[in-house]
């Protein structure tokens, strides 16, 4: 993403000023249509036997049997509920195969309204996250020996909650999550559930504390994606019998404004769930700056990874940041040689950078509406204020 910037002292600056005045149509990101329009409202429900759905309403645990036209048909799960429980403490106290039957057995069925549905399950707020885990995201993103681990610490918010803009450069990321159910021991394989997640991201703060010589150390990607309101999650939460098999016949899909963005199938993804755990684990020990904090991978004195984290497994390509305009060299250049050096090259590079991306309109902007839909794994809806 940033080591190009530093071609800037070995290429003789009119041939930079040359490529910058070239590339001025480019600098300018177009709000452009994507590959195509956004999918239809049906969501497709994965069987019992694959997979066990869950959603919640208003406090209610419920299991989803059909979602179409935005209602959600499913069966009340109060009478196996202990007080306070969700679904993944009902399935951690009785296991799949006995949820699977009381769901099957249920003779009727309640109606929900989607847009009713709220966070599924109790999650907590420190994640492992993984960066450019697809390579045409990499290659956009103008980033190379990825991926690279990081924490992002955000409480989740709900399917429906708007994201907050400020003074941000907002982008969005459509992300298939794992949730730990249990603490996952080190070395063990991936289980627990699935659910959505849009990994928000303020493209100017990340890119303010990143290391120019090292983006995949994840240096500034926590303080870039772990603001209030930068984790909406999806309404459903899917619990599959084979983790990894259901996890590779997913197709990620985004849209801003009813466009479509991004659309991927998982099994692109460079790590998988599994490799992703296990690069973690490697990491317990390292911290990244976040502000005040001192953030790490989440990780209990055992080594484990705790219940109801989450873990975001990448996204595909076709965020609105793809990688630093050309004309940024340039005039970040002409800067650093004009006010003298109260700051690096690097940092007039990305503050040019952020400039030009503030005017050109491409990043989302208030009234915006990012819409998330994947089959056997739901619907997010979030409005950007």
């Amino acid at each position: 993403m940033m080591r190009a910037i530093w071609l800037f002292l070995v290429i003789p600056v009119g041939a930079l000023v040359a490529i910058g005045l070239g590339a001025l149509d480019f600098m300018a990101t177009a709000r452009a249509p994507g590959p195509g329009a956004a999918s239809s409202s049906r969501i497709e429900i994965a069987p019992t036997s694959v997979a066990l759905t869950f959603a919640r309403s208003d406090g209610r645990t419920i299991a989803v049997t059909t979602y179409d036209a935005g209602r959600a048909r499913a069966v009340a799960l109060d009478a196996l509920l202990a007080p306070g429980e969700d679904a993944i403490g009902l399935i951690n106290r009785l296991g799949y195969d006995a949820v699977q039957a009381e769901i099957e057995r249920a003779a009727t069925s309640i109606e929900i309204t989607a847009s009713d549905l709220d966070i599924p399950v109790d999650l907590g707020r420190e994640h492992i996250a993984v960066g450019t885990n697809y390579r045409q995201h990499a290659e956009e993103a103008a980033i190379e020996g990825g991926p690279f681990l990081f924490p992002k610490y955000v409480q989740p918010t709900s399917p429906h909650a708007p994201i907050p803009m400020g003074e941000a450069l907002l982008d969005y990321e459509v992300e298939l999550c794992l949730v730990t159910m249990r603490p996952l021991p080190p070395a063990e394989r991936a289980s627990g559930g699935l659910i959505l997640c849009n990994d928000i991201t303020d493209r100017a703060t990340l890119l303010r504390e990143l290391d120019p010589e090292s983006p995949e150390s994840g240096d500034g990607f926590t303080s870039g994606k772990s603001a209030p309101g930068f984790l909406p999650v999806g309404d459903l939460f899917v619990v599959p019998r084979d983790i990894s098999a259901f996890a590779h016949g997913l197709e990620l899909q985004l849209s801003v404004n009813g466009v479509e963005r991004q659309r991927s199938p998982v099994s692109l993804w460079i790590w998988d769930i599994d490799r992703i755990l296990v690069e973690s684990s490697q990491l317990r020990d390292r911290s990244w700056a976040f502000g005040n904090e001192v953030a790490r991978l989440p990780y209990s004195a055992d080594g484990s990874v705790p219940e109801r984290t989450l873990v975001l497994t990448g996204t595909p390509g076709g965020t609105v940041f793809k990688g630093i305009y050309p004309s940024a060299y340039v005039r970040g250049g002409v800067a650093w040689l004009a006010v003298g050096w109260d700051r690096s090259l690097p940092e007039h590079v990305v503050e040019s950078h952020i400039a030009t991306a503030r005017a050109s309109g491409a990043y989302l902007r208030p009234g915006d509406l990012v819409t998330i839909r994947v089959d056997q794994l739901g619907s997010l809806a979030n409005p950007v204020e």
